[in-house]
């Protein structure tokens, strides 16, 4: 079925088919055996094989574990929504996907992933000369997409080779919101107004979002998020969401889910939740015609003139782009649409404080997003408005909510990125 020089094509996370991955794992012929795939779920040992090459688009603890450890993984910087492009390119012989056991019409669900794979897992069950490998298990559950262009599911008369296992999907714990993630969330729920379109990740901040707003007082919330999670179904539990969205109505949109086994039950047949393919869900130009899309995400460094740093440390790859720069694009197309960076001021580095917001990156540094695609930045001393601002008010208005030990000095760098703008010398934060 496989030989040992091949080319393997699996989906990102809670779409591999860990049981087939750890069978190949005890072959030990293999001389050129390349994979595509992203976000690993598990330490499989086939990556560990003398002559096996990992090309990941998404780097969890397994890549960096990996990685450490001397194995050939390496990292294909992408945004998400490539993926499908970069996968046909690849050109796997054989494609390997996870999904839920038939239904009454022999048809197999993909479960909790379309993402990226949904048109090679179809080119490759329909071409005679490459691979088609579904493993199911019942486990995963039975999700839905949007009929008939997007069914998010495959005829089992397609698939090559079908293999039936018991495998439960990866299960994502939630983290609990800090007092520092809680402040975060409070300085931008402002932002979220009655009617927002949300897209939001995983982390303590926007589980504390989402909390904030699953027990407020406003509703009529739409979705429309790369990755479904257990809080999202926390805000539908809560009555909050009606997706009106102008785009895709009635439903909640994603292209992959992770969370509690709690929320893999709840989606089991849930007709509000809909799985799309990743280059329609992380689609800029459909991203903005929801109704005031705000986008949550993650930061791990930004400079004075707005660069952010999102998926590396110190110049080594710790994550991935993933659709950081989507949402971004996105919401921003709109005068109503909102994206908003979130990040603590410090971070605790080999045992040292460091300030998440810094005068300039240090060499080697690999930004994530420009500075002219950054809207707003918050952290839990304030928030920071950065489009239509000047360099130097961008600046002054980065230092006024970093951390307090260091404010001053970047007041100090700011004044000086002020002057060189021909702004003046004005040392205090940009007020609305």
């Amino acid at each position: 079925m496989f030989e040992p020089v091949d080319r393997l094509g699996i989906p990102l996370g809670p779409g591999q088919p860990t049981a087939l991955l750890h069978a190949l794992g005890k072959r030990t012929d293999w001389e050129d055996f390349h994979v595509f795939g992203a976000l690993l779920v598990d330490l499989f040992p086939l990556f560990a094989r003398e002559g096996v090459h990992l090309r990941s688009g998404f780097f969890g603890p397994a890549e960096r574990a990996l990685r450490a450890a001397g194995h050939a993984v390496e990292f294909v910087p992408a945004d998400f929504r490539r993926f499908e492009e970069i996968a046909h390119r690849f050109g796997a012989r054989v494609v390997a996907t996870a999904a839920a056991p038939p239904d009454t019409e022999g048809r197999l669900s993909l479960s909790l992933h379309a993402g990226a794979t949904v048109s090679e897992i179809r080119r490759a069950g329909r071409d005679p000369s490459r691979l088609l490998i579904v493993e199911t298990s019942p486990g995963y559950p039975r999700t839905l997409g949007l009929s008939p262009e997007h069914p998010h599911s495959i005829p089992l008369d397609e698939v090559d080779v079908w293999i039936e296992g018991d495998a439960d999907p990866i299960e994502l714990p939630d983290v609990p919101a800090g007092g520092i993630e809680q402040a975060i969330a409070a300085n931008l729920a402002p932002f979220i107004r009655p009617g927002a379109t949300l897209q939001t990740g995983i982390g303590g901040v926007p589980n504390a979002v989402v909390e904030l707003l699953a027990h407020g007082r406003d509703g009529d919330y739409g979705i429309h998020s790369e990755m479904f999670t257990t809080g999202l179904m926390r805000l539908h539990e809560a009555g909050k969401v009606t997706n009106r969205k102008g785009i895709y109505d009635g439903v909640s949109i994603t292209t992959f889910a992770m969370g509690s086994r709690e929320l893999y039950d709840w989606l089991d047949e849930r007709e509000c939740v809909r799985f799309l393919p990743v280059d329609i869900v992380n689609d800029p130009a459909v991203i903005s015609r929801n109704r005031q899309m705000v986008s949550i995400n993650g930061a791990l460094s930004i400079d004075l003139f707005g660069q952010v740093v999102a998926d590396s440390i110190d110049g080594i790859q710790h994550s991935g782009i993933g659709g950081h720069e989507d949402f971004l694009a996105g919401a921003g197309r709109t005068a109503a649409g909102r994206s908003l960076i979130c990040l603590p001021s410090m971070a605790k580095v080999a045992g040292q404080d460091r300030s998440r917001i810094v005068d300039r990156l240090g060499p080697g540094s690999l930004v994530t997003s420009p500075r002219h695609q950054v809207d707003v930045v918050v952290t839990e001393h304030g928030i920071a408005e950065l489009a239509g601002r000047t360099v130097g008010e961008r600046a002054r208005a980065l230092a006024g909510i970093a951390h307090p030990d260091v404010r001053e000095s970047l007041f100090e760098s700011a004044h000086t990125i002020s002057k060189r703008g021909g702004l003046g010398s004005g040392r205090r934060p940009f007020h609305a």
